[in-house]
């Protein structure tokens, strides 16, 4: 989080400083306030150092330069007996300017190779803790350095990833180097060989907790030499000869914790050690496959030891540790920890089973092994929850991810299971998650926030996180200036503004403008937090106050800048969705155009209709579809390329997703309402694959293309070209069984333009064979066309009403037909002075079918209420639309239906006429 000086701390026990109460009232209460502006130049030293110490040591560092006093107080030593260096890039110049700092540095955390290789500029010789994860690269040479400068260390834990690098080369030199050596707990080590551990049991004669985890392979006799062990775990590690570790291990005469969990250890072994080992108390053997299949492992004798499985009783079972033998249930850990009899034995076996119970429950949370539901819902949630009150902050850590992690079913879909996030929320899970987030250690907030993104997908849970206070806590994190944090907070953001009603307390959290200010902040190296930044935007864009309040925020900018330069696939999928929901809005802001006058940004979304992604081509052609509804950005697209990209989207997406084919042809009707993009549609080979679109099973797509079909068929020569490509059929079908409505109607009218007697009157000579063929062929799909026509208006006629229609005038019976026949989305639909004119003059056609589909269009168009009915009225009203109308209606050779629809149209206009007159 951005550090501000003014921060409200208190300390909870012993080793944490968790939330927010008292500091600042402290600060009032100095005297040092006037008119609301504290005068830090004269606040007490020992109030700046505790200020200090919740300060990253960046912040700090930064903070001991403004003046000498804070300069000398930043360099106290009690500010730098611990360093984390997890949350920032640390190289061998960020070490060089902190040595000065850090002679007296007692625990350092660091994260990856290029930190591993910074330490020994520290020259931190009296170093006792180290910690690193994303160890990888990390090669025994860069071990072996940092032990030979560190000789007094006594704590060393790599992990949880792989050390792929790391032999038992490095183990040897630490053995070698570090005589003080108490814990070693290494992750992933290919073969730990016995010269290595003989070194360590040789050496490190104090070494009392050992972690081999996830090793391939490991010497099973050696480690039996090691007799200074009291704490052995050997978690996924693989090959191992249980036979073998069961005669030799139970020699071990110190040896009172065994964590085998995630091995293939059988019934025997465990009988065995349990049996044999005389001063072992507890052994772990969760998800241990081989021994879960064994029906008989409920009826192993234990010998007063106390055998963890994930099909016991897991808080049951450890109650027994303790001299009251009440069942403490899931609060034993709680009531350990706030117990004042001091038992050191006890609290060193807790305190190993929280670390062994954090790692263990992570690695299966993250494989998700099926068959565990059970046992997630009566206890693993309840083990997470309690290892996250730890005083152990890496175990605080690791609860809060597995919490994250084994609610998740499927991370390409965003799936969560609902039982396991609900079961998080029933035991307070949501309040704990959001006072880690609170605390001041940047590790605990990544890790809760992460948690919180993902049980929000759940909409319970997002509800609890919001009446929690979660999104004020969300949105103040995704100012941190750490950044993942702040990309876990984002996604927080980003999965709660998926409900609409949490979409305006985001707002005024400030949370719009923490999103965008991500983006300028991480806009090059933080795919992570853009993807997450850009998608929370989008969600939020689709409400259309906080539209503008994107907009205001310098939103529109930001992901413009984002889908012009940004090459990760995600981030642009999330800008081209933002950008689309910016500019859906209509008329009820400016949005549509605001994008549109951004430098780039058309020809940016032009540009990523071409991506190899999906995803990306779907999001930028829905942007361009919904910008192609302002006349300015719509041929700005034509210029910038659109058609042809466009065009070529349609081609290639036959087999895509509905979704890709509904937006591409989308775009194409929403260019398509200018005849000159309509002309030069069909001129790049537009018409063929919208055809083919018609002819897809999905309702969505049924609409998009017969619309744009419909705006094609204006032409003439689209209109010919729609007949020699198979469009007749295709319109036919969708005409007649789509379950859309709107589909059905568009694809009639794009029937009734193909043979208005344009075609005739602008096809081009020919022979008189070819002449013959192509009246033949127009004629029969002519009487196909009008055939489907008709029996698409009988559907909306209803015989009783029209003979009432027709009978008498009575607004009964004309508003009787009007709801029978009206379409609802038409009256969307917004028509050009040439398309009504069309229309019009269809009502003087010869073919009665098409006066009555005429006649039912403009019903369609003018119905008060719709979007564009007083357009379309005023359009009708200027070009004598009233005397033709009246024509049909009187008419005795008009079919009923155009008589009654046009009476309909009349009585429309003349209610639009007193409306604009009142």
């Amino acid at each position: 989080m951005t550090r501000r000086l003014r921060r409200k701390v208190v300390k909870k026990g012993k080793d944490e400083a968790v939330s927010l109460s008292c500091l600042e009232i402290e600060v009032d209460n100095l005297g040092l306030e006037r008119n609301g502006v504290v005068d830090w130049i004269n606040v007490p030293d020992d109030t700046v150092i505790q200020l200090f110490s919740c300060l990253n040591y960046r912040d700090r560092a930064s903070l001991s330069s403004t003046c000498k006093t804070w300069k000398f107080l930043g360099s106290s030593q009690c500010l730098w007996s611990s360093l984390d260096l997890r949350a920032h890039k640390f190289d061998a110049a960020t070490a060089t300017l902190l040595a000065s700092r850090c002679m007296n540095l007692q625990k350092l955390r660091f994260r990856g190779a290029e930190s591993a290789d910074a330490i020994i500029n520290l020259q931190a010789k009296s170093l006792r803790e180290i910690s690193g994860d994303y160890c990888r690269k990390i090669s025994d040479a860069t071990l072996s350095v940092i032990v030979a400068r560190h000789g007094a260390l006594e704590s060393l834990q790599l992990g949880p990833d792989f050390c792929e690098r790391i032999t038992g080369d490095a183990i040897k030199a630490t053995a070698l180097c570090c005589p003080k050596l108490k814990k070693l707990r290494l992750s992933g080590i290919k073969d730990v060989y016995a010269d290595a551990i003989n070194a360590l049991a040789r050496h490190c004669p104090n070494l009392v907790d050992i972690g081999l985890l996830d090793c391939l392979n490991v010497d099973e006799s050696a480690l039996g030499n090691v007799l200074s062990v009291r704490f052995l775990t050997v978690a996924g590690t693989s090959n191992m000869k249980w036979d073998l570790v069961s005669h030799m291990w139970h020699k071990l005469p110190n040896l009172i914790g065994l964590d085998v969990s995630r091995t293939d250890i059988g019934s025997d072994a465990v009988s065995r050690l349990l049996s044999s080992s005389q001063n072992l108390k507890i052994l772990c053997t969760l998800n241990c496959t081989v021994l879960e299949q064994n029906p008989s492992i409920s009826t192993t004798k234990t010998n007063g030891k106390v055998l963890l499985t994930l099909f016991s009783d897991i808080f049951r079972e450890l109650s027994s540790l303790f001299a009251e033998t009440s069942n403490k249930g899931s609060n034993l850990f709680l009531d350990w920890r706030c117990s004042k009899n001091i038992d050191k034995n006890l609290n060193e076996i807790m305190t190993w089973l929280e670390w062994i119970l954090s790692h263990t429950l992570l690695r299966i949370a993250e494989s998700n092994p099926q068959g565990l539901d059970e046992f997630w819902l009566k206890q693993g949630a309840a083990l997470l929850l309690s290892l996250m009150q730890s005083s152990q902050e890496d175990v605080q850590e690791r609860a809060a991810t597995g919490l994250a992690t084994f609610v998740v079913i499927d991370d390409e879909n965003a799936s969560i299971d609902r039982g396991r996030a609900e079961a998080v929320m029933r035991d307070g899970g949501i309040r704990l998650l959001l006072n880690l987030a609170k605390s001041w250690r940047e590790g605990l907030q990544s890790e809760a926030a992460k948690a919180l993104a993902n049980l929000s997908v759940n909409a319970n849970v997002a509800k609890a996180v919001a009446e929690e206070g979660g999104i004020n806590i969300l949105a103040g994190l995704a100012r941190s200036m750490n950044k993942l944090v702040a990309e876990e907070a984002a996604g927080g953001l980003w999965n709660l503004s998926v409900g609409e009603e949490h979409k305006a307390a985001i707002a005024e959290a400030g949370g719009v403008k923490a999103l965008v200010d991500l983006i300028f902040k991480w806009s090059s190296g933080g795919d992570g937090v853009l993807e997450r930044a850009a998608g929370a935007l989008a969600n939020l864009a689709a409400d259309d106050k906080c539209s503008i309040e994107v907009a205001s925020a310098g939103g529109v900018h930001a992901l413009v800048m984002l889908a012009r330069n940004c090459k990760f696939e995600g981030v642009q999928e999330q800008a081209a969705r933002a950008l689309a929901n910016l500019a859906s809005h209509g008329d009820s802001n400016n949005n549509n155009a605001a994008v549109g006058q951004e430098a780039g940004a058309l020809e940016a979304l032009v540009q990523l209709t071409r991506s190899p992604n999906e995803g990306v081509r779907q999001e930028a052609a829905g942007a361009l579809w919904n910008l192609s509804f302002d006349d300015r950005n719509r041929e700005a697209i034509a210029a910038g390329g659109g058609v042809e990209a466009l065009v070529a989207l349609a081609q290639s997406c036959s087999n895509a997703s509905p979704g890709l084919q509904e937006r591409a042809a989308g775009a194409l009707w929403g260019l398509s309402v200018s005849e000159a993009n309509s002309i030069a549609i069909g001129r790049e080979g537009g018409v063929a694959p919208l055809i083919a679109l018609a002819r897809s099973d999905a309702e969505d797509v049924h609409e998009t293309a017969a619309g744009a079909l419909w705006n094609l068929a204006f032409n003439h020569s689209n209109a010919l070209r729609m007949v020699e490509e198979g469009g007749v059929p295709a319109l036919v079908h969708l005409c007649s069984s789509s379950l859309s409505k709107m589909a059905r109607f568009m694809a009639a009218l794009a029937l009734a333009y193909m043979f208005d007697g344009r075609i005739d009157e602008f096809a081009p000579m020919s022979s008189s064979s070819e002449s013959t063929s192509k009246s033949v062929s127009l004629d029969g799909a002519r009487r196909m066309a009008l055939k489907h026509i008709e029996a698409f208006i009988h559907t909306f006629s209803n015989p009783q009403a029209f003979a009432a229609a027709a009978a008498s005038s009575a607004q009964a019976a004309l508003a009787q037909v009007t709801e029978k026949a009206r379409i609802q989305e038409a009256g969307h639909l917004r028509c050009s002075g040439a398309e009504i004119g069309r229309f019009i003059s269809m009502l003087r056609n010869s073919s009665s079918i098409l006066k009555a589909c005429a006649a039912f269009a403009l019903l369609q168009f003018t119905i008060p209420g719709g979007r564009h009915s007083v357009h379309h009225a005023s359009l009708m009203q200027g070009s004598g639309a009233a005397r033709v109308l009246r024509a049909a209606a009187a008419a005795a050779m008009s079919p009923i239906e155009a008589k009654i629809f046009a009476r309909i149209v009349l009585r429309n206009l003349e209610h639009h006429q007193v409306e604009t007159t009142i």
